[in-house]
């Protein structure tokens, strides 16, 4: 179906009034964007934000707020119209409280499905070590010693195209045997336990803080018929301490794989292995460190491009 994308461009102030305007006339999605909440994702104290963010986007120069939303074709010139004329009226009432911006529309036509098939174009079968990383979409004839994982098109995260996704992949076929547990903290995608599983894994537990996340694993792991051998839960880290690993993965920032150094340790094995990624360099002896101090010890370290990836085990006593 064909839909006309409208883009209003405001404040921060009144990207909230001129969202819900468009709601009373839509219900195909309304988004804003406002670098404005990045910054204040990042730099909150009560928020666990699990990415880096560029520098440059705290710069002033990113004042303009765009607000967008989608309306059938057929009725879009009137509704358009209509909504136009509603901010108008809000500004107007508004009586120059505050700041409603340039107010420019711009207008686009969109396919409801393009956004899906263009990104399937950038997507193909990635090969990392025994495990091939296969979109679901795409019909791949598995090859002699290869274990394939599916990830679902639609679903989020990881797909082990990215340098940290695929340092832990292929770190962990080192270390999975057939008797493992696996646990796999802040799981995406899935990829990391789901992977463990087609190596070999008995079972695999995967945790996260973002319900999407959750669903997104569950999804993928039942697409993969390996459900019965996850266990997928919503939170920082698994709650039970008698749940232990062999083999247990993190792929996340310095700063959350730090945060998390006294708790991570007592799920893995007194003989296991930790599998840390997504660390850039400035974070590196930062993540070192932590670890150092809760009694573990790295013994071996991996770089990709800008990201490194750590392996590390109990201090023997």
């Amino acid at each position: 179906m064909k839909y006309t994308e409208l883009t209003v461009h405001t404040t921060t102030e009144a990207s909230e009034i001129i969202a819900d305007i468009m709601w009373n006339y839509t219900e195909f999605g309304v988004t804003i964007c406002d670098v404005a909440d990045i910054v204040a994702l990042q730099t909150s104290k009560d928020t666990q934000y699990w990415d880096y963010m560029d520098d440059d986007l705290t710069a002033d120069k990113f004042t303009d707020v765009l607000v967008k939303c989608y309306i059938e074709n057929d009725v879009a010139q009137e509704t358009i119209k209509n909504i136009m004329s509603d901010i108008q009226r809000a500004k107007e009432l508004s009586g120059g409280a505050f700041e409603f911006g340039t107010l420019e529309d711009t207008k686009r036509s969109v396919d409801g499905d393009d956004w899906i098939d263009v990104w399937k174009k950038h997507f193909r079968p990635i090969h990392l070590g025994k495990i091939v990383v296969v979109p679901e979409w795409i019909k791949y004839e598995k090859q002699a010693g290869e274990e394939v994982v599916l990830l679902d098109s639609n679903m989020a995260f990881g797909t082990g195209e990215h340098e940290t996704t695929s340092s832990c992949v292929e770190l962990m076929q080192e270390y999975v045997t057939p008797d493992s547990v696996c646990i796999d903290v802040g799981c995406g995608s899935g990829i990391l336990g789901i992977s463990a599983i087609k190596l070999g894994a008995k079972k695999a537990y995967l945790t996260d803080i973002d319900p999407i996340a959750v669903t997104s694993s569950n999804h993928n792991a039942k697409l993969n018929n390996v459900a019965e051998k996850t266990v997928v839960a919503h939170s920082n880290l698994l709650d039970d301490t008698e749940v232990k690993a062999d083999v247990m993965m993190a792929n996340i920032t310095g700063e959350i794989l730090t945060m998390l150094a006294p708790s991570i340790p007592k799920n893995l094995k007194e003989d296991g292995v930790l599998i840390l990624s997504g660390i850039i360099e400035s974070r590196l002896e930062m993540v070192k460190t932590a670890y150092e101090k809760v009694g573990m010890e790295v013994i071996r370290q991996t770089r990709k491009g800008e990201w490194f990836a750590l392996v590390l085990k109990h201090k023997k006593a």
